[in-house]
Formats: C-alpha cells, structure tokens, sequence
C-alpha cells in the first residue's frame, strides 16, 4: 500500500474519530443479539475443530463465521467491526474522490456514509455480514476506475468474491463494477472485444475464490453440506415471507422479483442510451443503486441491515444532490425517491438511536442488571445459566438448549451435541425426531428447556427419566447427567 494511501484531510480524521467514539458503547453491549450469537457460536465450533456446515450449522458463506472465531466474544466481534468500518469510511473517501472532481460532494458523499454505517438505524453496530461486505466491494470497484490492466480487473473480481463470501447478494454488485464498461462501450469491434475480455476476467476471478472454498470443503468431506447451506438454502430466502408461496405456480410466486429483475434490466438500459447526456458518476452511482436495491429486496424480508447494502451508492447519490450545481442535482431526485418508495412498500423496520444511549444511560445510573433488561427480559437469565454451564462443565463437554438456544451457546462457548445452534434451525432444516435421536445417543453433560420454547414432550420424558433436575433460573430448567 502506497503511503499516500494513510494521508487523509483533516475533516476525515475527526470523522473517524467520532466513529470511534460513537462505537465504544456498542462493544460493552452484553451477548443478546440472536445473529450475532449464531455467528459466535459457529465460531467456537470452528475454534474446537468442527467442520462447518457437517458439524455445526448455519446458511451463510464462511467468512463471517471464521471472524467470530478470531474474535470469540461480542467485544471483539464488535471491536473488528470498528476497526473494519473506519478502514472501509477511508476506501470509500477514495473510491469517491477517484470517481468525483468536486471536493464538496466526496466531503458530503464521505460524511453520508460514514454517519449511516455508523447508526443503530440500519443495525450499524451489529457485526452482521452486510457491513464486512462492503470494504472488499469499494476495493473492487476502486481498482476498476484506477486501472484497466486485466490484472487490476482480475484482482477486483477476487474482491468482490471475498464479498460474497461473507454473504450472497453481494455478487449482484458485480453488476456496479460492469456498469463502468458498460457505460464507456462504443459500438466499436474493437471495444466490444475489449467489454467481453473485461468481464470475463472480473467474472473468473469471483469465481476462482468461491471454487477454491468448494474445494476446500471437498477435501474435508463437506462439499454437500457446504453447497446446501451457503448457496442454495439461500433460495430458500426469496419470497419465503409470502403466504402460501409453497402451494402457487412457480410465476406466481416469484412474479414480483421477476417484475422488480425487469424494471431493473430497464434502468440499466435508460442509463445505458442516456450515458453520453450524463456524467460518470451518476451513471456509476445510479446503477449501484439498482444492483444493491434488487439485492436487498430479494427475500422481500424487512431487516434493517439488509439495506445496509445500498449505503455507498446511496450516500454518492446523497453527495450529489446536496451539492452539485448542475441539472443532475434534479435528476438525482427519481432514484433517491425510488429509495423511499422501496423502503415504504417493503416495510423495512428500523432501530431507535435514541434507544442506544439511553441504554447507555441507564447502565451508568442503575447498573447491569437493568442494563440488560433493556435489551430483553431474558438477558440477564442467559447470563446466569451460561454461569452455571461454565461452573459445571468441562470446555470439551457438549451442552444441548431447547428454546432460545445460540446466546447461551455463545455465552458459554460450549458447543451443542448436534448440528444445529438455534432452535428454528431444527425446525426448518430437521425434525424433533431426529433431533431426539440424537440427544438420545450422545446423552449431553446438560440439557437445557427454556420456558418460552414450544412443548417438546419427548425431550421432557427423556431427561425426568435420565437426568437430575440442578437449577431453575427464571423461567428454564436446567438437567444434569449424573452418568458421565
């Protein structure tokens, strides 16, 4: 990296700065939130030799698991999440300044980012894959607009295959990277030549990477279970929140994404017959915006971070219109407000930044214990019972949670006698049966039930036979084998 690269304005520094402040409350939070806890918890499995999607459980790529594992707690979950989010506000103050001549709007575009990656609003202190994607993306793209050697491209396509690694939808941003040729193609032979080699150069180096992890879980036996869980579970995720989308035809069901792959083909295609009328970085910006508003939207799902996902282009497009002084600050109105639309029309759920320090408040003021009751009833309950499992249990020794299960796994860092960390895994991707067949067979050092979990009659028969009842903590039983 050239040392250029680490001088950075002043105004950029202070920004980092406030980041840095803004964050620290966010890595004392205590272990409550349901991802990040199946993340911690894969991560320990990972950490105890376990092969990832045969042994333990989950349906994303394994970048963000082997990061839990790194990091082995919220604390530096959350402490590599800062440190990777200032890095990536700097690529981005790049990326802009490459693609944008106005300081203004690179000191806007930066300020827009870096306030929205950095907010509870879009869930910007949870260490989920959305944000890590996002560094590996800018690089891409940066090293598309500073260079067109084929080894730049090549380069660029191994990043954004690091950022689908971390999660799927991020390889529709591929589209954002084209989008620069596309844009510059000439009806030429010579160009046209020259697109196709492009990208298929950027295409076959996202691919080197994900056909290495293939077969990197080949060789460990678990190229099924990786295939399954990482890539075609993921399909699972489109409209699966429509009601009876199992029992319609197949345009029925994936109608509205069908629709939404067309209008998003279209504003590809005005863009492309107006790209002489208009400048590159709104051409840039505004196909990014349809690329990672067709991925955040795939599942129709309403979370938060998924949106994190339209962040950079958004905050170009912000840039422009708060200080750019030509027509292209009108124009720039209709895909903002196709933002908006989307967001309304999906519902997208938001989270209070109010409520994040006043949590804070209240830690200072009333103590832990009240601390924790802010983010669930049930926080301080997991706490006490992960005490029990550390005080009782041996490190290598298997625990099973019937109910609200991963926080408790992640809290203690004992691993479960089965695959799966969280009790709506077994329900989508198991059985009670089987999962009873299995607590059957390795009898684990403890077994859990969570008064909030549904009725699991066999369970309950099993350990009132085989286990001794050791503890009750606020609405959960806590059975202990006396045998091992």
């Amino acid at each position: 990296m050239k040392l250029t690269w680490l001088k950075i304005p002043h105004w950029l520094t202070l920004s980092l700065v406030a980041v840095f402040v803004v964050r620290i409350p966010s890595l004392f939070e205590p272990f409550y939130y349901g991802d990040e806890m199946i993340y911690l918890s894969l991560g320990e499995g990972i950490r105890r030799g376990l092969i990832l999607y045969k042994e333990i459980h989950d349906n994303k790529p394994p970048l963000l698991y082997f990061l839990a594992a790194i990091a082995g707690n919220v604390f530096w979950f959350r402490a590599i999440l800062c440190m990777w989010m200032i890095a990536t506000i700097v690529v981005f103050w790049h990326l802009t300044k490459t693609l944008v001549k106005n300081p203004n709007t690179v000191k806007a575009a930066t300020l827009l980012f870096a306030f929205f990656t950095s907010l509870p609003l879009l869930e910007g202190f949870v260490a989920n894959a959305e944000l890590f994607m996002i560094l590996p993306t800018l690089i891409a793209l940066l090293l598309v607009l500073k260079g067109n050697r084929y080894r730049s491209v090549f380069l660029a396509g191994i990043f954004l295959g690091i950022a689908s690694l971390f999660k799927i939808p991020s390889i529709f941003d591929v589209g954002a990277v084209v989008a620069v040729w596309l844009f510059a193609l000439q009806f030429r032979k010579a160009s046209l030549r020259e697109f196709i080699i492009k990208t298929a150069i950027l295409i076959g180096g996202v691919s080197a990477l994900i056909i290495i992890t293939f077969v990197w879980y080949y060789l460990r036996g678990a190229f099924h279970e990786y295939l399954v869980a990482a890539f075609l579970q993921n399909f699972g995720y489109v409209s699966s929140w429509r009601p009876s989308s199992t029992q319609v035809s197949f345009i029925s069901k994936n109608g509205p994404l069908l629709i939404r792959a067309f209008l998003a083909a279209v504003g590809f295609l005005v863009l492309f017959v107006f790209r002489k009328k208009r400048s590159k970085p709104f051409l840039i910006a505004c196909a990014w915006l349809i690329t990672s508003l067709f991925a955040a939207t795939l599942s129709e799902r309403p979370y938060p971070h998924y949106f994190v996902q339209i962040i950079p282009s958004l905050s170009l497009l912000m840039g422009l219109l708060v200080t750019d002084e030509t027509l292209e600050q009108v124009l720039v109105i209709f895909p903002l407000s196709l933002v908006f639309f989307v967001a309304v029309y999906f519902n997208f759920w938001q989270y209070s930044t109010s409520l994040y320090f006043d949590r804070l408040g209240t830690l200072v003021t009333q103590g832990q214990d009240a601390y924790f009751d802010k983010f669930s009833p049930v926080v301080s309950r997991n706490y006490e019972i992960a005490r029990f499992v550390t005080q009782t249990t041996k490190p290598t020794d298997r625990i099973f949670v019937w109910g609200d299960s991963a926080s408790i796994y992640a809290l203690s860092r004992r691993v479960p006698p089965i695959k799966y960390v969280a009790d709506y895994h077994i329900h989508d991707f198991s059985s009670e049966a089987e999962t009873y067949a299995e607590i059957q067979a390795t009898k684990p050092k403890l077994i859990i039930i969570l008064d909030e979990a549904q009725p699991f009659l066999a369970l309950q028969q099993f350990v009132e036979t085989n286990y001794t009842q050791a503890q009750s903590p606020h609405g959960s039983s806590i059975w202990y084998n006396t045998s091992q």
